[in-house]
């Protein structure tokens, strides 16, 4: 049980290899996007801020619709068929159509007269293509889209829906702005699935929705907002904040020391590493962390499956924390420790012999979890 939890949600690539698997087929319903029109007319009377895909009515019309839907007199169900992949630009549904009543019960609040066909309809194609003739994987299912690495400080931010129902779309909105455009609207239906057994974190189950391209790096993110939408009060139990799937490479929490305060973007790799949050713990928690850091000591205790950012067993943290307190030779200004033989360095670096095997079987292992 305890594997079965783990590969469910705790990162692909470290826990061993799929080989085979059985996933359950629904039936079909047509995929329909929603996009704002770009007439001359819903230009002048409608989207007035610019781009239609960008303009701050849709976009608020979007996010309410799949988070507060009430508002708009559509139900969970109705709502919960619909969201918004971040690579697409218009708000996307599965065979749903109470999406044009709501513009038009939207519209009325906004006392916006006329304006019900600025809301466009699109069926779109249900199946991704496959690979063309000749290639490596000629009539397979194309990854879409494909493995890379995210390098920066940009991650994805787990809004929590309870949240944005207590404040309103508007002030979210306000928030985060500008990011509040690219957000990734896949939660809905994870957050009442979940059969516990899985290590997805309960802030990915309960989030309204995921922003992309903030800077977490940010004086104000962690000392305005994080605080805001998040339970920080207790200092033992860092809470999942970011979305996996969307974690780039040098991603960490804040401080250490001071969860107000972000990860410093000029410290070495080695400051980060000691005096800073890290990757697992922004994105499973302190508590969920402990758990699957404990299954891979059981299961790969002389961590085999070693890869890039991935969970790594207690042992052998404990040992490289014990390591680090025996070498350090010298003292920042601002109280971090470092190993003055490792500064400037890479010896550190997470290693990544297995990285094909954690791009084969990622995207595998998600289609456990919900």
């Amino acid at each position: 049980m305890d594997l079965w939890y783990a590969i469910r949600g705790g990162g692909g690539g470290t826990w061993g290899v799929v080989l085979s698997m059985h996933l359950q087929l629904h039936d079909y319903v047509p995929r329909v996007g929603y996009p704002p029109s770009s007439s001359e007319e819903c230009s002048a009377t409608v989207f007035t801020g610019g781009s239609p895909f960008s303009d701050p009515l849709y976009i608020e019309f979007m996010a309410t619709y799949v988070m507060t839907p009430s508002v708009l007199n559509v139900t969970v169900h109705q709502s919960r068929a619909c969201g918004h992949p971040h690579t697409a630009p218009e708000l996307q549904c599965y065979g749903e159509e109470a999406i044009s009543q709501a513009w038009i019960t939207f519209l009325q609040m906004k006392n916006i007269t006329g304006g019900a066909e600025c809301l466009g309809r699109n069926e779109l194609g249900g199946i991704l293509p496959s690979s063309p003739l000749g290639s490596r994987f000629e009539g397979q299912i194309n990854d879409d889209p494909s493995p890379a690495f995210a390098a920066g400080a940009t991650n994805g931010v787990l809004v929590p829906k309870a949240w944005v129902e207590k404040v309103g779309v508007q002030s979210a909105m306000n928030m985060f702005s500008p990011m509040f455009i690219s957000n990734y609207y896949a939660f809905g239906s994870a957050a009442v699935t979940s059969d516990q057994a899985n290590s997805v974190s309960q802030a990915h189950r309960d989030a309204g929705t995921m922003i992309l391209g903030f800077d977490t790096e940010s004086e104000t993110f962690w000392r305005d907002i994080a605080p805001e939408i998040f339970d920080l009060q207790d200092k033992t139990k860092f809470p999942p904040i970011f979305g996996s799937n969307q974690g780039a490479n040098g991603m960490t929490g804040p401080r250490k020391d001071d969860w107000t305060k972000p990860c410093p973007g000029n410290w070495t790799f080695e400051e980060r590493l000691a005096g800073c949050v890290s990757f697992q713990e922004s994105i499973y928690g302190t508590e969920t962390l402990k758990r699957l850091e404990a299954i891979k000591k059981v299961v790969d205790p002389n961590n085999m499956f070693a890869c890039n950012n991935c969970i790594r067993p207690t042992e052998e943290k404990e040992e490289e924390a014990a390591s680090d307190q025996e070498e350090v030779t010298t003292q920042k200004d601002d109280g971090v420790a470092v190993k003055e033989d490792d500064v400037g360095s890479t010896s550190s670096y997470p290693r990544m012999s297995f990285i094909a095997i954690a791009m084969m079987i990622g995207t595998a292992v998600n289609c456990f979890v919900y």
